[in-house]
C-alpha cells in the first residue's frame, strides 16, 4: 500500500475524549483503504456493470441506488442510478476492473487519492450522524451494506452502513480535516474514542 499522509494527522488524537466518565458510546477512526473507485454505467448497461463488480470483487451487489454489500475488506454500494462506489483494502482495484468494464459498459474513476475514509461505530453512531445529515439512520431504513450520498453544508459525503452500529464515511480529502473536527465535536457529549 502506498503510504499517503493522512489529511487528519494534525487533528487525529488517539484516546478517549469528551464526556466519557460513564463510558464511550462512539469510536472514531480513519480506515485508509487502498482503493476507492467510482463506477458508472451508460444507460441500459447497469446490469453488466453490476455483474462486473461481482466478477472482480466477489460482491453480489443488489440492483438499485442505495443498495450495497460489505464483507470486511471489500464493499460496494449504489449511490445514484447506474453509479457505484467500490472500496477495497488492497490497492490496484482500478486495474482489475480495466479489463472487465469496457468503454461500451461504462467508466472507472479511481478516487483513492482524492477521498478520505472515516469510520464511526458504537451505540450512539446513528445519533451523532443524525446531527449532520437529514437521513433516517435506523437499521430498517438504512440496512447493512446500504449507502447514501449526501452533504453537510458544503462537504459532500458518501456513507455506507458497514455494521449493525457502524458506518464508513467517504469525504473529499480537502474537506476531511474540517469534517473530522466537526465529527469529534459532535461526539463529545456521548464520549468518544479515537483508534
Amino acid at each position: 500500500m502506498v503510504d499517503r499522509q493522512s489529511p487528519l494527522e494534525p487533528d487525529y488524537h488517539t484516546g478517549s475524549h469528551g464526556n466519557f466518565e460513564h463510558g464511550v458510546d462512539v469510536i472514531l477512526s480513519e480506515t485508509r483503504p487502498g482503493s476507492i473507485l467510482q463506477l458508472a454505467a451508460w444507460p441500459g448497461e447497469e446490469k453488466k456493470l453490476i455483474d462486473a463488480i461481482r466478477k472482480v470483487t466477489g460482491l453480489a451487489l443488489p440492483d438499485g441506488a442505495g443498495g450495497g454489500i460489505t464483507n470486511g475488506g471489500r464493499a460496494a454500494f449504489g449511490f445514484a442510478p447506474g453509479k457505484f462506489t467500490v472500496v477495497d483494502e488492497a490497492e490496484g482495484l482500478a486495474q482489475a476492473f480495466a479489463g472487465v468494464i469496457t468503454p461500451a459498459i461504462g467508466t472507472i474513476t479511481d478516487l483513492s487519492h482524492g477521498r478520505t475514509a472515516m469510520r464511526i461505530a458504537g451505540p450512539k453512531a446513528e445519533w451523532v450522524l443524525a446531527k449532520f445529515f437529514a437521513i433516517d439512520f435506523a437499521l430498517p431504513a438504512f440496512p447493512l451494506g446500504a449507502g447514501r450520498s449526501t452533504n453537510h453544508h458544503d462537504v459532500f459525503a458518501q456513507i455506507q452502513r458497514s455494521g449493525a452500529d457502524q458506518f464508513d464515511i467517504y469525504v473529499f480529502r480537502s474537506f476531511a480535516r474540517s469534517f473530522w473536527k466537526a465529527l469529534c465535536h459532535a461526539s463529545e457529549e456521548v464520549g468518544y474514542e479515537v483508534h
